[in-house]
């Protein structure tokens, strides 16, 4: 059995792994990915915000990402009924921020990453699995498995878990817990895009409100496809009992807004479906490693926060860990957890707003104010972490008040 020491080992290649690695490589320890897929390979999470744009850009990853001309994202429009809603990343609270960022596919997108880590010297083991890990204080050995069955162990002063779905610290060392988030549904596809308009309602991400808490995305891609998908309780998946394609078309032609440019489309790929996507963990870091991205905790996929919380946490874990094994004493609860969990507790109650139909009040009413939409824009493009945003200091309450306003403005006007 072969054996390999690193300074830091990190299990996943996707965005949150390979910022985490650019950082380890910056500070110039000696580091490794190891990923137990092949890539290309597809993820869901195709929607970016502006905030990562910014862990990107201190990543390295400007450069090559600008080359691949994806599609760009200036705000989003949100439906429901006859109402529409649009927000421009430009018009947002929070100056000294990004004002645009990216639709990709991701399949190519990580590729991209994980490919230009590797151009700069980090090695990426692929087809490999994580099979068991021992801590001994902070240093670690892992046995992994490769693709034709060798196993081989990698001695490690600190492990970054960016291992996605995976979970593979989390599952190993029985770190899971229950999300309490209610258990839902997301199922999606790739579709060819012929009739898509021109000019920016061509080319904008759009979510439509089907139900109270049943929405659809519509995610345009600059290489002529487009993302579709539904996310929402089961009780609407169990209305279809046909073959995926089948029931697809039909959630399809339940959205009142496109149905003639999506009236028969070509899928890429048959629709596939997630089911209970929520996660969490009883803690992200301890002796010796980091969790970070979804290996930590997952919210849902509306506003489209997963890569910037997998690239932020990825970052920080990365610089902490780099910062740690050359002598520094680090307050991982402090810095890192405290920090991230800030972030995630902003979006989240804005993912419960958006199903307790308290933020769609704030989104679709007539009696809009600008100043509090510039703030909730700036949540919404990822900067949830400026305390001077009311919004975010107080997000809990500002959405529920603004709401509560709303509805006892509207039902004095007749509205």
């Amino acid at each position: 059995m072969s054996n390999e020491k690193v300074d830091i080992l990190i299990i996943g290649a996707g965005p949150s792994g390979t910022v985490a690695a650019s950082m380890v490589h910056k500070s110039g320890l000696k580091t490794k990915i190891v990923e137990k897929q092949q890539f290309p390979r597809f993820v869901i999470g195709e929607s970016l915000i502006p905030r990562c744009m910014e862990h990107f850009e201190e990543a390295g990853f400007m450069e090559v990402l600008k080359a691949q001309g994806y599609q760009e994202k200036h705000g989003a429009k949100f439906l429901r009924d006859d109402r529409v809603c649009h927000f421009k990343f430009a018009e947002r609270y929070t100056k000294e921020a990004w004002t645009w960022t990216w639709q990709v596919p991701r399949a190519d997108f990580d590729k991209t990453l994980a490919d230009e880590v590797e151009r700069r010297g980090v090695p990426i083991d692929y087809q490999t699995a994580v099979t068991n890990i021992e801590f001994n204080g902070t240093d670690s050995i892992t046995t992994v498995v490769d693709k034709d069955g060798n196993e081989s162990t990698i001695e490690a002063k600190f492990i970054i878990d960016a291992s996605g779905w995976g979970r593979v610290i989390p599952r190993m060392f029985n770190l899971d817990k229950p999300s309490n988030f209610p258990a839902r549904k997301a199922m999606f596809s790739h579709a060819k895009d012929p009739g898509r308009p021109t000019g920016e309602g061509g080319q904008e991400i759009t979510f439509v409100v089907i139900e109270q808490d049943v929405w659809m995305w519509i995610i345009p891609f600059s290489n002529g496809n487009t993302s579709l998908g539904f996310v929402g309780n089961t009780e609407f998946f169990d209305r279809f009992t046909g073959t995926p394609e089948e029931n697809f078309r039909a959630m399809l032609k339940l959205d009142p807004h496109h149905g003639e440019r999506f009236h028969d489309p070509k899928f890429i790929f048959e629709p596939k479906a997630i089911m209970g996507y929520a996660s969490s963990v009883e803690k992200t870091y301890g002796e010796g490693f980091a969790l970070t991205g979804n290996a930590a905790e997952f919210l849902d996929p509306v506003f489209s926060s997963g890569v910037t919380f997998g690239a932020e946490s990825g970052l920080i874990a990365g610089k902490l860990a780099s910062r740690q094994i050359q002598g520094e004493t680090i307050d991982w609860e402090t810095d890192f957890h405290q920090h991230v969990k800030k972030g995630v507790d902003t979006f989240r109650s804005y993912v419960t707003g958006w199903y307790d139909s308290t933020l769609q009040d704030i989104f679709f009413t007539n009696l809009s104010n600008v100043g509090h939409k510039e703030k909730i824009c700036s949540v919404l493009a990822g900067y949830v972490w400026d305390r001077s945003n009311p919004f975010v200091k107080k997000h809990n309450r500002a959405i529920k008040a603004l709401s509560q306003v709303i509805r006892m403005r509207e039902e004095a006007e007749g509205v």
